[in-house]
């Protein structure tokens, strides 16, 4: 028995539900393909699908099978496709997640750029501050803010992402400039929502964590709105320097500077980092995506610490 073309065809019969479907896609008979499905079943000693007049469905080992079945043959795609494509033009469909904040004001421009080198590849890029699973969720690339993931990925450091404090002129005008960490407590607060729930404003003083945020007057996982509400003299913003940094250089927003910087984590390692699977960077497009996004960032990184 050919178990390879087997397990092909019944994720096949699971995806459409129809032994039918899957025989038209493959172009076989369905009665080959039924009984190859039949054989595989044999050969596991197991019964995978639950077969009516209408309905295909899977049992209950049958859905662990499948599972583990689709895993296999993700990998065994992406093997294929570093073979047949080491050492070519990088083409094809690129998928790439992001922050949704670094995506609009850093990512997306420079993805023009980059669509300008590389014509033959096509960009299918999405913005969202959920997490990605590489292997899971078919991304080839993604980039996300916060800690080097304990996934098995390549993880690189592309700049620092720490937070900091900011608030409008007419804001300090009317509430006044908080020279102390612990005065913040009784300042109006915007608050970035992030997967694990609002940021916190953090400080450390003599060794003793402190959490010194302000009431909530907005919270939100749009950082553009927070910055917008920001300018507005609605309260103090925590947010990262490059998300801030057209603000500050106009001046619709101020650095707020203390003696025990703040925080919004314990742990001071965060940092944007760019993730791919070691694998997939054989295959031309992702080495030629990943090596141009870290050229470009990195190198910005440097200028702005300048």
């Amino acid at each position: 028995m050919d178990q390879l073309r087997a397990i092909r065809y019944f994720s096949k019969v699971v995806e459409t539900g129809s032994f039918t479907k899957a025989a038209h896609f493959f172009k076989v008979p369905p009665s080959s393909l039924s009984r190859r499905v039949a054989d595989l079943e044999k050969s596991l000693g197991a019964t995978l699908l639950k077969r009516s007049t209408r309905l295909v469905k899977l049992t209950e080992v049958g859905q662990i099978y499948y599972n583990d079945m689709q895993q296999i043959l993700a990998q065994l795609a992406q093997s294929n496709e570093t073979v047949r494509s080491y050492q070519t033009t990088p083409m094809g469909r690129l998928s790439i997640s992001s922050m949704v904040s670094f995506g609009d004001k850093i990512l997306l421009p420079l993805l023009d750029e980059f669509s300008a080198l590389y014509p033959e590849i096509i960009l299918d890029v999405s913005l969202s501050d959920e997490l990605s699973t590489l292997g899971r969720d078919d991304v080839d690339i993604a980039i996300r803010g916060g800690y080097a993931p304990n996934e098995r990925v390549l993880a690189i450091k592309l700049m620092d992402n720490g937070f900091i404090p900011v608030a409008a002129p007419a804001y300090l005008n009317k509430y006044g400039t908080p020279t102390d960490v612990m005065e913040l407590k009784q300042h109006k607060g915007l608050y970035f929502k992030a997967p694990f729930g609002p940021t916190p404003w953090l400080c450390n003083i003599n060794d003793q964590w402190h959490d010194v945020s302000g009431p909530a007057v907005v919270i939100s996982n749009n950082g553009s709105w927070l910055a917008k509400k920001a300018c507005n003299g609605e309260g103090i913003l925590m947010s990262t320097r490059w998300a801030l940094a057209s603000y500050l250089e106009s001046g619709q927003l101020q650095e707020l500077n203390f003696e025990h910087p703040l925080t919004i984590s314990q742990d001071a390692e965060m940092a944007v980092y760019l993730l791919y699977q070691k694998q997939r960077y054989l295959v031309p497009k992702v080495k030629a995506a990943v090596d141009f996004l870290v050229q470009k960032l990195q190198v910005k990184n440097e200028s702005n610490l300048l």
